[in-house]
């Protein structure tokens, strides 16, 4: 049997875990004149929820991961490719024909996949407002999507990019963006400050946990394939209670669960089993990580990762290093701040405490 549960890359059609409302909610704003701020943390979906939604939707998008990119040159190659990848060669002279600088592009025999390139010294602002008007242009023909992953690291790209961007943005009338940001705090800086050139530009909409109930339903009902009923509501309400409902890392233990209880082993708990087999798979690279970090980072995950973290208590650090470092690890992505400061991933949670 196939295993039922997927993590790590884009999660869809079977694999996919309801989000409904959601669903219907992202797919209102895009047949609107509107633009999408999406905000979670990662992991949580963002790209999986957006990739179901465009693929009911009869419209050319592309998707930017801003992560990757070093540049202003670099994103406007990027969102040329990415733009030209969805055409045949004629519609390409078509779209490239008022280009200043005509890229060259070159296609991969093995993967049909466009390489573009351009000469040194290219003007990268030109570059960007060619690549914005191709886009614009393909709008005209069938209105189009562009999804910013990560959209918090414009600020980080350049220093006048969020300024050029939104000059380009808003006088367009045939595309619909959608910006995903994982740092909410960045986020809110860049579409809630008034200040800020993205103030207010779209609906800003926050992705929150899978509702229990469903994910209950989901996890328990595919468990059954390899145990009985009463025992797959069990584990999956285990797997709930041990992941925090987080989307990821429920699918993560569930497929570990499942390969267990597949495999026929005689665990008195299967669900520590499988959460045993996690950590140690991944000891290696939470070692690696945890060497990355300097003192003052890893005695404040220990905090966290015992529950035992306070801004009002003495931990044998000034109150002002200790809420530093909760910043710097929250947008490292090692942190969680809801009620309080969570770790964001459990299993290198129970790594830190076996560590201490």
């Amino acid at each position: 049997m196939e295993n039922p549960f997927k993590f790590g890359t884009i999660v869809e059609d079977s694999f996919f875990t309801d989000r409904v409302s959601e669903r219907q909610y992202v797919s209102e704003i895009l047949n609107s004149a509107n633009h999408l701020i999406l905000i979670s943390p990662r992991r949580y979906g963002k790209s999986s929820l957006v990739h179901e939604v465009l693929k009911k939707i009869d419209r050319p998008s592309i998707l930017i991961n801003l992560q990757s990119v070093t540049n202003v040159q670099q994103l406007a190659g990027m969102i040329i490719r990415h733009t030209l990848s969805k055409f045949p060669l004629e519609r390409i002279k078509y779209y490239i024909a008022h280009f200043r600088f005509v890229p060259t592009i070159s296609v991969n025999p093995l993967t049909d996949g466009i390489d573009i390139s351009f000469q040194p010294g290219v003007d990268a602002q030109v570059l960007l407002e060619d690549a914005f008007a191709m886009i614009e242009k393909v709008g005209e023909r069938k209105r189009m999507i562009v999804v910013f992953d990560e959209f918090q690291e414009v600020l980080s790209i350049d220093k006048n990019l969020d300024k050029q961007l939104r000059a380009l943005m808003q006088v367009q009338q045939h595309v619909n963006y959608i910006m995903l940001g994982s740092q909410e705090s960045m986020m809110l800086q860049i579409f809630e400050k008034k200040k800020s050139p993205f103030y207010h530009f779209g609906v800003l909409m926050r992705l929150q946990k899978i509702p229990y109930a469903d994910f209950m339903t989901y996890i328990s009902t595919r468990l059954q394939q390899v145990c009985p009923a009463e025992s797959a509501e069990s584990f999956a309400k285990e797997v709930l209670e041990f992941t925090q409902c987080h989307s990821y890392y429920a699918q993560q233990l569930s497929f570990q669960l499942w390969s267990v209880l597949q495999k026929g082993k005689t665990d008195a708990d299967p669900v520590k089993a499988a959460i045993k087999e996690i950590v140690s798979q991944h000891d290696f690279d939470y070692e690696r990580l945890w060497q990355t970090l300097g003192k003052t980072d890893k005695r404040t995950l220990q905090l966290v990762a015992n529950e035992d973290v306070s801004l009002n208590q003495n931990h044998g650090m000034p109150t002002s290093t200790l809420f530093s470092s909760l910043k710097r690890l929250t947008m490292q992505g090692f942190l969680l701040k809801e009620e309080t400061y969570k770790i964001d991933d459990p299993f290198f949670k129970l790594w830190v405490n076996a560590h201490l």
